[in-house]
């Protein structure tokens, strides 16, 4: 599925997005929100498989994660990259969390282009920090 520069596609599994048009004016908006100017962007979904391996080729990482992301722009102050989203981790972390599945997938995306907008999660502090940002997107959505 395509919606302008952003692109909402599979590996190994079955998974459509059902309001991909919805949710790509919601990722533009905060990224325009971000001075940002939008690139190519591609969501993969994926299985925790095809994603461990991933981190474990590319981040030598060897755990399960629900999200990975590269940036590929070229040009500062435009966002543009890959982003490989587990759905089993995300249905699972939905459940733990006791969160619809569609929630918890926003959040998931959302990190992810915060990566890309130079938001970093590597310390306590900045995980609040970045679950602050997060919070603040999903208040952005309107559906």
């Amino acid at each position: 599925m395509l919606e302008e520069n952003i692109s909402f596609e599979t590996e190994d599994i079955h998974f459509e997005l059902t309001n991909y048009q919805q949710v790509s004016t919601w990722i533009k908006q905060v990224i325009h929100n971000h001075d940002y100017q939008l690139g190519e962007l591609t969501f993969i979904f994926c299985s925790d498989d095809y994603l461990h391996k991933i981190n474990l080729e590319y981040l030598d990482h060897d755990t399960l994660t629900d999200i990975i992301t590269f940036d590929n722009a070229d040009e500062e102050g435009t966002i543009e990259g890959d982003i490989f989203v587990s759905v089993e981790r995300v249905k699972e972390n939905a459940v733990e969390l006791k969160i619809p599945f569609e929630d918890e997938l926003h959040r998931v995306l959302i990190h992810g282009v915060l990566h890309l907008l130079g938001h970093d999660d590597t310390t306590p502090e900045l995980k609040v920090a970045m679950r602050w940002e997060e919070d603040k997107c999903l208040s952005l959505r309107n559906f």
